[in-house]
């Protein structure tokens, strides 16, 4: 595989994981935590995926073969790095809804308790 096509798939790979995280947020917003937390497992496969194209480029440049340091090299790297951001805030978010929803319900049950 080429050096850009390498490139392509950090890209590709990132970019796929930060959509993903974000479908997650607003699916978990909606009600469904369970598909959410499908959609957080995905984007971190696509993490995985993309840090190991990374890693196995930093361990060539480790073994003396050097790597052209190219504006697509760079935005690959931004889309990685902003894909982890994004992505972490996605699993926090998450948690900050479930939390929400735990508490709406209790606040629901002791209004149907004060009813009665």
């Amino acid at each position: 595989m080429d050096y850009e096509q390498t490139i392509m798939q950090i890209i590709a790979s990132s970019g796929e994981a930060r959509s993903l995280s974000l479908k997650a947020v607003r699916t978990a917003r909606a009600g469904n935590l369970e598909e959410a937390g499908t959609l957080i497992k995905s984007a971190k496969e696509s993490l995985t995926k993309a840090h190991k194209v990374q890693t196995g480029l930093i361990q060539a440049e480790g073994r003396g073969e050097k790597t052209e340091i190219t504006l697509l090299m760079i935005h690959a790297q931004d889309h990685l790095m902003n894909a982890l951001t994004v992505r972490e805030l996605a699993v926090e978010l998450i948690e900050e809804v479930k939390e929400r929803k735990a508490l709406e319900q209790q606040v629901e049950q002791q209004l149907k308790g004060s009813v009665n």
